[in-house]
């Protein structure tokens, strides 16, 4: 709300000071200037003859009179628009493309269906939106055009279906940090925040991870990839943080590896935070420490030291992006987290 204060200059009306004239009776005139401070004189300034002084300029007819200065300011105009607020978030800048800002109006053509991210979350930048419908869709380009995405700031993004029931969401590139995104999916209204651009990229070339937050480098960790014995190195590509686990049983049987094979296992590991569907995980392995940074000997995962595991664990967050880069091969596997090799 603004404010207008009345303004007065300081001290009171009347005298500035005390002129006094005196003329004595030889006719010497003096004028005695009371109330007045000392000013310092200006050194290499010739002083004037004390005794005379100097005419006013003559007054200007056309000039406007001086302003007032006890006039009070002008009133506010009651029919001005009122003053923006500072705090209030923006409003998305118009459309861009796969984003529509307006809410939906008509008949539903589906039941409400559910979201994820939740309602109020915080979550990564590479977080899709992702929509699971209570049956499945016949009509995808109805369904599509029935569901308005839109975010503060705005992004462009597009749609793509991973089953009948299930569409997706997501920005062409990362959300900006610190991004309202609103989900309207046919009057089902959801919204969600992202929070720091938090991103770690492992790259093979060197052993080491980089992780930014903002764009400025917060850790370089040592690590091992997956070996090429067996064929396990960790595909190239983009991928996200789906969920954590204090422990995890891993179990090479799993994926048809028995464990009393060569390349079998069964182990325990600490601070394991998944990044796909496919078993590979940013997890503690104390085992590899002597390893880590200088070659690689996972089965896939991305193995950290302890304290560097424990670290990521506790700072990264569902939908925060992983990214490898000079590793053997893609990322193209249709397990569910391929969003951003779509």
């Amino acid at each position: 709300m603004s404010r207008w204060t009345r303004a007065r200059k300081g001290g009171r009306r009347g005298r500035k000071g005390s002129l006094f004239a005196a003329v004595n009776v030889a006719g010497v005139v003096s004028v005695l200037l009371l109330g007045a401070g000392p000013a310092l004189a200006d050194p290499d300034q010739v002083p004037g003859d004390p005794g005379v002084v100097a005419p006013a300029e003559p007054a200007d007819p056309g000039a406007a009179p001086p302003p007032d200065p006890l006039a009070l300011p002008p009133l506010p105009d009651p029919l001005a628009p009122p003053p923006p607020d500072p705090l209030a978030i923006p409003a998305a800048a118009g459309p861009v493309a796969g984003q529509d800002p307006t809410p939906f109006v008509g008949d539903p053509p589906f039941r409400p269906p559910t979201f994820n991210p939740v309602n109020g979350a915080m979550v990564g930048v590479a977080k899709p939106i992702i929509i699971n419908f209570q049956v499945p869709i016949a009509d995808r380009p109805m369904a599509e055009s029935a569901i308005h995405i839109s975010s503060i700031p705005p992004v462009p993004g597009k749609f793509y279906w991973l089953s009948p029931t299930q569409v997706r969401w997501r920005p062409l590139q990362f959300w900006p940090a610190n991004t309202a995104v609103n989900i309207d999916a046919a009057g089902t209204r959801s919204s969600f925040r992202t929070g720091d651009a938090l991103v770690a990229t492992a790259d093979d070339a060197t052993h080491q991870m980089t992780i930014t937050r903002n764009g400025v480098v917060q850790q370089t960790f040592p690590m091992s990839m997956g070996m090429s014995a067996g064929n396990h190195q960790t595909p190239n590509g983009t991928y996200y943080v789906l969920e954590r686990f204090p422990t995890v049983v891993m179990d090479s049987s799993t994926y048809g590896v028995p464990v009393n094979s060569p390349q079998g296992y069964k182990v325990t590991v600490s601070d394991a935070v998944r990044i796909d569907n496919s078993g590979n995980f940013v997890h503690s392995a104390p085992w590899s420490v002597g390893d880590q940074g200088k070659r690689n000997v996972s089965h896939g995962c991305i193995n950290l030291s302890p304290a560097n595991a424990k670290w990521f664990y506790d700072n990264f967050g569902s939908g925060d992006p992983v990214i490898v880069k000079n590793s053997v091969g893609t990322y193209n596997k249709n397990d569910g987290a391929q969003d951003w090799q779509i």
